[in-house]
């Protein structure tokens, strides 16, 4: 879309090294291409990538920094926030040496380890360095945000509501979305008024999702931060969604109709309306399903200009 509103709109994947894409399909002209030739590659055909290989091991400043040098200068990334810090399970492998030799004595030897079995200076390192670890990207104006995705269990309640807080306090001046699995943030009008209400006060911009029906998550159009919308398209299979998948890629495996997505370019124009910069962001990421499902709303979007 080349008018002022598309520019706004940035449309990518949720991830450009999915092995399914990488070995299964023929998007990437070689096989052999090195992660970096290949992140080159996508960002010369895509405004946006969200980076999620950080959820399951907290990248490196060396890691952004090569982010922030192989994409163009407008290039926007987004990162897929450490497992630990959204009430996920991380393997102990994936801890930086002196914070995994801080798991308490109760915990020690786990498969999984929990934000609750690190000490209160262990937690803090977990933020602070996860933070840091982005450096180059925000020097570099690239970051376009930190998504943090919480899982079902996180339920809407009171300590959980204080966890969501917490994230200003300890990242003031970083982009952030969030994303919620459970519906009982927006369970009823009241729920969604609150959870609205408290991202806003905050600055954080609540993730509008397209779902599977058994997710139970209802498509929730609006801005909580003026700087920022953010669309994530999950695909709509909903036998996969329920676990029954393999893989990630897996679970995810759909391809959406153009007409499926057509739908969605109004709803982009109006939050682009109310948000400085929209994201739309496909994580259907099975084989080339996510690359082609880009490309095509890119078209749409660029069509309807």
């Amino acid at each position: 879309m080349a008018g002022a509103e598309g520019d706004k709109i940035l449309v990518g994947t949720c991830s450009w090294t999915d092995p399914t894409l990488v070995k299964e399909t023929d998007w990437y002209p070689k096989r052999s291409m090195s992660a970096a030739e290949r992140l080159g590659y996508y960002a010369a055909r895509f405004p946006i990538a969200e980076a999620d290989s950080t959820y399951y091991f907290p990248p490196t400043q060396q890691l952004a920094k090569g982010w922030a040098e192989r994409t163009p200068p407008s290039f926007t990334m987004n990162v897929k926030a450490y497992s630990l810090l959204t009430g996920h399970p991380a393997k102990p492998n994936s801890l930086w040496p002196d914070v995994r030799d801080s798991v308490k004595q109760e915990f020690a030897g786990k498969r999984n380890v929990y934000m609750t079995h690190l000490p209160p200076d262990a937690v803090d390192e977990v933020w602070k360095r996860f933070r840091y670890s982005l450096k180059p990207l925000i020097d570099a104006g690239k970051l376009g945000a930190v998504l943090m995705q919480y899982p079902e269990w996180f339920v809407a309640k009171k300590d959980n509501r204080a966890q969501v807080e917490a994230i200003r306090h300890r990242w003031k001046d970083v982009p952030v979305c969030v994303e919620f699995r459970s519906p009982t943030w927006t369970a009823t009008p009241a729920d969604r008024d609150r959870t609205l209400g408290m991202l806003r006060d905050l600055r954080l911009a609540m993730v509008v999702v397209d779902a599977p029906p058994a997710s139970r998550l209802p498509v929730v159009e609006e801005v909580t931060d003026p700087a920022l919308a953010v669309v994530r398209f999950h695909g709509r299979n909903d036998d996969t969604w329920k676990g029954q998948a393999n893989t990630a890629a897996e679970r995810f495996k759909y391809l959406y109709s153009k007409r499926q997505l057509q739908s969605w370019v109004p709803r982009l124009e109006r939050l682009a309306d109310r948000a400085d910069r929209v994201h739309a962001l496909m994580n259907n990421c099975y084989q080339d399903y996510g690359v082609r499902n880009a490309a095509d709303l890119s078209a749409l979007i660029q069509a309807g200009d």
